[in-house]
């Protein structure tokens, strides 16, 4: 549904969330998308490269380091930002429209506790 939404903007969900980054957070080395979007460098490379090249967002060095980079919005990506919808409210909309916001904590609780049991789930005898 993500994908639909933002292919009229010719985005990715992983380009969104980058732009989202950008947009409430200001600008960020591009290392911290590694852990904050949980995907590999290449990946991570492959993203940067195409916001860069449809020019929403520039790569600076960072001035600490050299090696690193800052990644920030352009004028161009500020502009596109405000006219994006945002796909995960658009969903929440439509997935939970007349539910109750009692029912909608409780889901949430219940899915937290899931996956927190989930990720930290390891089988007798291999706690790795």
């Amino acid at each position: 549904m993500i994908e639909r939404i933002l292919r009229p903007y010719d985005l990715g969900s992983t380009q969104w969330y980058v732009l989202y980054q950008l947009a409430h957070q200001g600008p960020t080395p591009q290392r911290d998308f590694l852990a904050l979007l949980q995907i590999e460098k290449p990946t991570l490379s492959d993203v940067v490269s195409a916001l860069v090249r449809k020019g929403f967002v520039e790569q600076t060095p960072d001035p600490k380091d050299q090696r690193q980079r800052i990644l920030a919005l352009t004028e161009t990506g500020r502009g596109l930002w405000e006219t994006l919808p945002d796909p995960i409210a658009l969903i929440l909309s439509i997935a939970f429209d007349g539910v109750d916001s009692d029912t909608l904590d409780l889901v949430a609780t219940v899915l937290r506790n899931a996956t927190e049991r989930l990720n930290n789930y390891a089988p007798e005898g291999n706690e790795t």
